[in-house]
C-alpha cells in the first residue's frame, strides 16, 4: 500500500545534513550541557520500569538516523506502535514475529561477515564515513518479547544468540545496534550481553539490583542507581559510557506530532527522486529479495 508523503513547508531545505557518523544529541546532563552520543561505534542499551522515558531516548536515535544520509533502519518492535512511525522510512520491520525476527538477524549477521572481509582485503579494522557503505542501524523496542515471550524456547535462544553475535560485531563495520527494555532482569539482559554495550542508559528502577543489571555490579553500591530517580521524572536516566562513571542525564523529549513531523520530513527527502544509495556499497542488504 502507497503512502501519501506530504511535502515540507516553503522554505525548509529538502536535503541530508546529518549522518551517522556525527554525534547524536540526545538530551542535557544535570548541569544543563549538551549530551551527546556517538553511537556509530558502540551499541546502546537502554533500560528501566514502564513510562520511565526510554522512548524518548530510543525516538531521538530513530529521528537522528532517518535524517541521516546513506543510513538504513532495521526496526523491531513486538508491539508495533513504539517505532511505527519509522516503519515506512525502515527497510524492515518486524512485529510479533520472531520467525521474521530471526531470519532478519541471520542476514544482518551475514552483512557483517561481508563487510569485515571487505575490511581485511583493503587492510583496515572499521568502516569510515568515506567508504561508501551504508549504515545499518537495528533497534529493538522491548527485548524481552523476543526473548522471552514470543515463540519457543529453542526460537527465543537463537534470537538471543544472533543479536548477541550482532553487536559483538557490528559497532566497528557500521551496523550499530540499540536495544530497550522495561523488564532488567538477568534472564533478558545477561551480562555477557550487556557488557557488549559502550552505551548504557539506566531509566528509574525500582531496586539497586535492577540498576546493577543495567549499569553493571556495583554502581549502585557507589551511589549511581537509577531507583532514587523520582517517578514523575520522565526521562531521567544514568548514562554510562566505555570507560567512564554514570551521570544523570534528562532525555529530549518528541511529541507525537514532533515524530510523525520529523517522519514525514524523512520520507521527503528520501523520495525516490533524492538522493540515492551510493553504487560503493558493495555489500548493500535488499530487504526484499
Amino acid at each position: 500500500m502507497s503512502t501519501t508523503v506530504p511535502a515540507p513547508a516553503a522554505g525548509v531545505p529538502v536535503g541530508p545534513g546529518l549522518s551517522m557518523f556525527d554525534p547524536i544529541f540526545i538530551g542535557i546532563d544535570e548541569f544543563g550541557q549538551p549530551v551527546y552520543l556517538d553511537v556509530i561505534y558502540r551499541n546502546i542499551l537502554i533500560a528501566g520500569e514502564p513510562g520511565g522515558g526510554k522512548s524518548g531516548l530510543v525516538n531521538n536515535i530513530c529521528g537522528h538516523g532517518v535524517l541521516c544520509d546513506n543510513t538504513r533502519l532495521v526496526l523491531f518492535d513486538a508491539k508495533l506502535v513504539e517505532l511505527g512511525p519509522w516503519r515506512d522510512l525502515a527497510d524492515a520491520f518486524i512485529g510479533p514475529d520472531i520467525d521474521q525476527g530471526i531470519e532478519v538477524l541471520r542476514r544482518l549477521l551475514v552483512v557483517a561477515t561481508n563487510r569485515y572481509t571487505w575490511l581485511l582485503a583493503n587492510r583496515r579494522r572499521k568502516l569510515a564515513p568515506g567508504d561508501g557503505m551504508s549504515v545499518i542501524v537495528t533497534i529493538i523496542d522491548e527485548l524481552a518479547m523476543f526473548s522471552t515471550v514470543l515463540g519457543t524456547k529453542p526460537q527465543q535462544e537463537e534470537f538471543s544468540s544472533l543479536l548477541r553475535g550482532l553487536v559483538s560485531l557490528g559497532r566497528a563495520c557500521g551496523m550499530p545496534v540499540v536495544a530497550a527494555t522495561q523488564r532488567p532482569s538477568w534472564d533478558i539482559i545477561p551480562a555477557s550481553l550487556r557488557d557488549l554495550f559502550g552505551y548504557r542508559a539506566a531509566f528509574r528502577c525500582t531496586s539497586l539490583n535492577s540498576s546493577n543489571i543495567i549499569l553493571g555490579q556495583g554502581w549502585a553500591e557507589q551511589g549511581y542507581t537509577a531507583s532514587d530517580i523520582l517517578p514523575t521524572n520522565q526521562g531521567a536516566a544514568y548514562l554510562l559510557a566505555e570507560g567512564g562513571v554514570p551521570r544523570r542525564i534528562k532525555a529530549a523529549y518528541l511529541s507525537d506530532t514532533d515524530i510523525y513531523n520529523i517522519a514525514d520530513y524523512a520520507a521527503w527527502t528520501r523520495r525516490p527522486t533524492g538522493t540515492s544509495t551510493p553504487a560503493g556499497d558493495t555489500t548493500e542488504w535488499e530487504m526484499a529479495a
